[in-house]
């Protein structure tokens, strides 16, 4: 008699589940209260009025008022609405910033704007976990600085930005500052008046909510040029109907997460902890990013090298052995390019190459703790026994490479 293997799902970075509560919430919204909220008929005024209360449900979770909270199709609409928004309707303030560790949405915009000559832009320095160096900002910002750009929770090493001070040192200089928070939204402690952010993007696969909805915060008297011509939804800044159902998703997802957020954090990090604990048994391996638990880290995160293998080689043999998991951010995994954000806390390619990403979320167990660990030293047993490699020469170009590394970034700061 066979029996079914187990499955553990560990790519939560990536997405999630969406929650069987989050699933009755937007239903009726499909079949029973499907008007345009545009329409002035009876289905048409209760999807408006069902829009409006989404809106001052996320607002209030966040920290917002309802008129600074804008509906998109997810954080990388947001990303994009937020920066060439500004570029747009500041085209004279050319300089801008953003950290080394940013999120594809982020990066590739300021790279194409670059490119085309638009901005000129500079990136910050982090140090070994993913940090934000706070004299990098000071020496950097300048009075034609338009905005900065820095990510809340690293999506790839789980590392969470201390905002505030962040915010401070950009308004002494007038510039702006944007937090990209698809991570840690529902997962932390978050408002935006708290981390004094001008601009922050949101969306809801990554908590448990449908794909394809987001949201951008835009601070009260803050403008910016809209990237779509069309009709005035969403206060003219984001034409097109709005995805009413999905919304409803984003909304009953937020609230859950923020709702349970004291009980399951804590369970999520707990077990993330032990994934953790038991991989670093493997030899050769090291963990990316700040201490698994700890406040500068998103609960559930787990970024681990295990040196002189392919990544990629990992995630199949763990996807025959039926572990899901990333090989780095999930929107680049196809990428034989090594990850950026590995790379800027001091990785070299090879390591960069072979590190996986775990991402563990409030529907796994114990079950899959146990199946991941036996999963992943099958694999890693097996595919070094494949590849020929000397330990002593590898750590000796490691700690060259890491000198070399921090002294560089000790003399850019000096």
């Amino acid at each position: 008699m066979s029996t079914t293997p187990h499955i553990a799902y560990l790519d939560n970075g990536d997405s999630t589940q969406v929650l069987p509560e989050v699933i009755e919430e937007m239903l009726p919204h499909f079949t029973e209260w499907y008007g345009n909220p545009a329409s002035l008929h009876q289905l048409g005024l209760r999807a408006e009025e069902t829009l409006d209360e989404a809106r001052e449900k996320v607002a209030g979770l966040i920290g917002a008022k309802p008129a600074e909270v804008f509906f998109t199709s997810g954080a990388t609409e947001s990303n994009n609405i937020a920066l060439e928004g500004l570029r747009r309707l500041h085209p004279k303030k050319k300089h801008v910033l953003i950290s080394p560790i940013e999120h594809a949405s982020v990066r590739n915009v300021v790279l194409r704007m670059e490119k085309e000559g638009f901005v000129e832009l500079e990136e910050l320095s982090v140090d070994g976990e993913g940090l934000l160096i706070l004299d990098s900002l000071r020496e950097k910002l300048r009075d034609d600085t338009l905005f900065v750009s820095v990510i809340h929770g690293n999506n790839e090493i789980g590392t969470i930005q201390d905002l505030r001070p962040i915010a401070e040192i950009c308004h002494e200089k007038g510039a702006l500052l944007h937090a990209d928070c698809a991570q840690t939204f529902g997962k932390i402690p978050l408002n935006v008046k708290d981390l004094g952010v001008d601009l922050a993007s949101f969306n809801a696969h990554k908590l448990h909510g449908p794909k394809g909805v987001g949201a951008l915060y835009v601070r009260k008297r803050l403008k910016l040029r809209r990237l779509f011509e069309g009709p005035p939804q969403e206060q003219g800044l984001r034409p097109g109907t709005e995805n009413v159902p999905a919304i409803v998703g984003l909304a009953k997802a937020a609230e859950i997460a923020v709702r349970d957020m004291d009980e399951v954090m804590p369970q999520v990090n707990e077990l993330t902890k032990q994934l953790a604990d038991r991989l670093q048994e493997i030899p050769h391996v090291q963990i990316n990013g700040p201490e698994i638990g700890s406040k500068n880290r998103l609960p559930g995160n787990l970024n681990i090298t295990f040196k002189y293998i392919e990544g990629e080689a990992i995630l199949m043999s763990l996807n025959y052995g039926g572990v899901y998991v990333s090989s780095g951010s999930a929107c680049s995994s196809r990428s034989l390019v090594p990850s950026h954000v590995l790379t800027s806390i001091g990785l070299l390619h090879e390591e960069a190459h072979g590190s996986i990403r775990y991402t563990l979320s409030r529907l796994n167990t114990q079950e899959d703790v146990d199946h991941a660990v036996v999963e992943t030293a099958k694999a890693v047993e097996r595919l070094r026994a494949m590849t020929a490699f000397i330990p002593e020469e590898h750590s000796k170009r490691e700690s060259e490479h890491a000198t070399t590394f921090y002294k560089q970034r000790k003399e850019k700061l000096d």
